[in-house]
């Protein structure tokens, strides 16, 4: 009797580990690399290709300009923060009122147009859609090599990021004999170019409209510099088009796959192997991590899933638009204008309201995560190429390299640098000098990177 209960315990036991390991081998399987088509996003009939690339400027009507300075002038009275609150449930309202005043008032959109066009600006139609983007070709002395470099901006950003970074990246640094032709877009549905018509443009379907846009400007190899969306965006085009990518340069590098969150809680009993002392606190404890990043995405549940409600308000409201945006850039201090100017975030701001964007940006969220996107588990997918991680510390995911060599096998740059989420903007000076170092790395690895 007791060989008998040994016996059918060693069964049961040995089916539990042999369902266990089917269902891990079915989580952390690696999908095949999709091969995607060129859908057609447009409200038109599809049409051979239009080699056409047209210059672009900003000119925003008066009537959309007094329609703003109407509502920002009758904007309703906030309530008053809870006593003793700053922004622990969203934005202070007295924040908020400082900046509805101060855009209604002080804030000049004629000068920032003027200002945005200083950058040369194009239109192309991709897929039936009609493409934004800046394009900067350098002047360079004899002897320097230009590398064609594509920015990708995420959510709640836009091609304004990158004002500040862009005369940085195209002007010759002594020491290098390199620099980079930049180009701009703004993703599809964001800013000055179009919306996807009907469902499906998730990241991965936009990574083939920029890898197209990349091949339409005869840019066949590039480098990708990008962070939030444009991260995940950037990481699929390296997926899917390895050919065209030479590297990419990520500054939020993530990986919450059933494997990373896995190594993430067990390396929570000894967090001394995989992060340093100092940045223990923004890794560990795992239920501090997890909770914080809970309390920071509440956002990110609503888009993913009613991003026609909340884009409803958003696209009606000024007060409230700005109210959502600004938020995500209010620094680990509290603080919205130590790191920023006013007029470059009411900048990014007015893109969103002037071109009644913000409903078909934040589509990006849901359609990504529609099962016909989502089965395609790209982000299962390694990325192939060489990659470095500007580890900015005040962003909102700190990201050990332990945590990272299943998704980046080929992370040949970390490096731990001050400041935030919108990097570009907050500290370019920082980024484009990180960026200059990743790229002598990857010509060390090979020097011909444009002709291999």
């Amino acid at each position: 009797m007791a060989n008998a209960c040994i016996l059918l315990l060693c069964v049961i036991v040995g089916s539990v580990v042999f369902v266990l390991k089917r269902i891990w081998d079915h989580l952390t399987r690696v999908p095949s690399v999709p091969k995607l088509q060129n859908t057609w996003w447009g409200p038109d009939e599809p049409t051979e290709g239009d080699s056409e690339i047209r210059p672009f400027r900003i000119s925003i009507s008066e009537n959309v300009l007094s329609d703003l300075r109407h509502r920002l002038k009758n904007s309703r009275p906030l309530k008053p923060p809870l006593e003793g609150t700053k922004h622990e449930y969203g934005i202070n309202p007295k924040l908020t009122k400082e900046i509805v005043d101060y855009w209604a008032e002080k804030y000049d959109w004629r000068k920032r147009e003027l200002y945005l066009n200083q950058m040369p600006q194009f239109k192309t139609k991709i897929q039936g859609l009609d493409i934004h983007f800046i394009h900067v070709i350098p002047k360079v002395p004899e002897g320097h090599r230009i590398f064609p470099l594509l920015l990708l901006h995420g959510w709640p950003g836009s091609f304004r990021e990158f004002y500040e970074i862009i005369p940085l990246l195209t002007s010759p640094k002594e020491g290098r004999d390199f620099v980079f032709e930049v180009i701009v877009p703004s993703l599809p549905g964001y800013g000055f170019s179009d919306p996807a018509v009907r469902s499906g443009m998730g990241a991965p379907q936009m990574a083939v409209v920029l890898k197209n846009l990349m091949l339409k400007l005869d840019r066949k190899k590039f480098f990708i510099q990008a962070g939030d969306w444009g991260s995940v965006i950037m990481s699929n085009m390296a997926i899917m088009f390895p050919e065209h990518v030479i590297a990419v340069h990520n500054n939020f590098c993530l990986d919450f796959s059933v494997k990373a969150t896995l190594k993430r809680v067990l390396y929570g009993f000894w967090p001394s192997l995989v992060v340093d002392e100092k940045y223990k606190r923004l890794v560990y404890p795992t239920t501090t991590f997890f909770s914080n990043l809970i309390g920071a995405t509440g956002y990110y549940h609503i888009q993913a899933t009613k991003p026609e409600t909340i884009g409803a308000a958003l696209s009606d409201s000024p007060m409230g638009l700005a109210a959502y945006i600004l938020e995500k850039f209010i620094d680990e201090n509290g603080d919205l204008t130590k790191k920023f100017t006013m007029e470059s975030l009411l900048d990014n701001v007015m893109i969103y309201w002037v071109t009644n964007s913000m409903t078909t940006a934040i589509r990006l969220y849901a359609q990504t995560y529609h099962k016909n996107v989502s089965s395609l588990h790209i982000d299962r997918i390694p990325i192939p190429v060489p990659t470095g991680y500007a580890r900015f510390v005040n962003d909102a995911v700190y990201s050990p390299e332990a945590l990272l060599k299943d998704k980046y096998p080929n992370l040949i740059h970390v490096s731990d640098l001050n400041g935030g989420h919108f990097a570009a903007m907050e500290c370019p000076q920082t980024l484009a000098s990180d960026l200059f170092d990743f790229t002598e790395k990857v010509l060390s690895l090979n020097e011909n990177v444009l002709s291999s």
